[in-house]
């Protein structure tokens, strides 16, 4: 029989996969569920953060208008588990094609979910995007790969 943490794991990772379904999808309300009211998150899009569920999801509209078809992909997820908070942290890659017919296959950036148990349910409370840079140049690198 499971602990609570190993069906607590199990239910974040399905929040994950409903993440990258969402996306898939460009399923705005289908996202919005698996966000806390007062997420903040810390995007690669400018500005350094966007506060609150509406400013997410306007970001993930900004992103949907660029495509055509749209895949979105994680890789190695690594998940903790406590009572009612819980992080995990994985590579995440966006690609599709693009509404001129561009096929891209994006770029591999680094993300961070933080998790809060509200109402028996885990929600995205933050999440973080980087790409790493080069400190010479200043300029982001974006051929890395996991």
């Amino acid at each position: 029989m499971p602990t609570q943490r190993e069906e607590d794991e199990a239910r974040i990772r399905q929040q994950v996969d409903k993440i990258v379904k969402g996306i898939r999808a460009k399923d705005l309300e289908g996202l919005k569920q698996l966000y806390a009211t007062d997420v903040v998150s810390f995007d690669v899009e400018p500005p350094l953060q966007h506060v609150g569920i509406a400013a997410k999801l306007k970001n993930w509209a900004k992103a949907f208008t660029f495509f055509q078809d749209v895949n979105y992909e994680v890789r190695d997820l690594t998940v903790t588990v406590g009572d009612e908070v819980a992080f995990g942290h994985a590579f995440g890659r966006l690609s599709g094609t693009l509404k001129n017919g561009t096929a891209t296959s994006g770029m591999w950036v680094r993300g961070t979910f933080c998790f809060r148990k509200l109402d028996g349910d885990w929600l995205i409370a933050h999440d973080q995007v980087s790409v790493p840079f080069d400190i010479a140049s200043g300029k982001g690198v974006a051929d890395l790969e996991p």
